[in-house]
């Protein structure tokens, strides 16, 4: 069967499916057992494992993994005060918990940095499995926690073979679904668990970029803008408090 998809339109179905989620956030805060919140909610698990997913792509096929990661690492810093803007989330890490404590590009930029570390032939294999903890450590309170360094790692490794790569976005996703539903919320655990509904699209992905090269560079500028937008929507609805746990 004729894959359909190419790499720009994938990531503007996670573009909207991300817009819709926040927006949801800063309209109804919290976690709300109502059914067409959840549902709104269930579209937005269709962003990050697409997030997972290009990053091992970018790994693959940037010319220059180091100039790759340095602008991962810049992305991350810049969202990190978009995202606790967004959220009214202390900028300084960890001030309120372990969680959420930043964007999930700290944790993809790490992952590249993961990949590139472990396919490494002259690094010994003691350095790579410290690596692989001191990594999951350190972005243990981004959004998707360690987790958005593991899976796209997997990818990474697992390239070529999509039924295995749709097993490491269920696997993944098993895991912080796991860890919310037995320690934290029930329901938002549960939700985690429907980012299964974004490998029917990516089995679409037919390996092309698209016709725009500019869609990196939008994605670069919009992810950090549309999270200030929220943030002034949040202040202007419900103050300057925390709309997320």
């Amino acid at each position: 069967m004729e894959k359909k998809l190419n790499a720009n339109q994938i990531k503007l179905i996670a573009i909207v499916a991300m817009t819709i989620d926040h927006l949801t956030w800063v309209f109804f805060p919290g976690t709300q057992a109502v059914w067409y919140v959840f549902a709104l909610h269930i579209i937005g698990r269709l962003t990050a494992p697409i997030m997972w997913f290009f990053i091992a792509e970018g790994c693959h096929y940037t010319r220059n993994i180091g100039k790759y990661i340095g602008r991962l690492f810049l992305f991350a810093v810049i969202s990190h005060f978009a995202y606790d803007f967004a959220f009214g989330i202390p900028f300084l890490p960890l001030s309120t918990g372990a969680f959420n404590q930043t964007s999930v590009m700290c944790s993809l930029a790490w992952a590249a940095v993961l990949i590139c570390i472990c396919h490494q032939d002259q690094i010994p294999q003691w350095v790579k499995i410290l690596s692989i903890i001191a990594i999951c450590l350190i972005s243990f309170p981004s959004d998707w926690s360690s987790i958005a360094v593991m899976c796209p790692f997997f990818l990474y490794v697992h390239r070529g073979k999509f039924k295995i790569q749709a097993m490491d976005i269920v696997l993944w996703s098993f895991i912080y679904a796991a860890v919310y539903f037995l320690f934290l919320d029930k329901l938002y655990g549960a939700l985690q668990m429907f980012t299964f509904l974004t490998i029917p699209i990516l089995a679409q992905y037919n390996g092309e970029r698209g016709n725009w090269k500019g869609m990196k560079w939008f994605f670069y500028v919009y992810y950090p803008a549309h999270l200030v937008i929220i943030g002034i929507i949040r202040i202007a609805l419900h103050g300057n408090i925390s709309i997320i746990f």
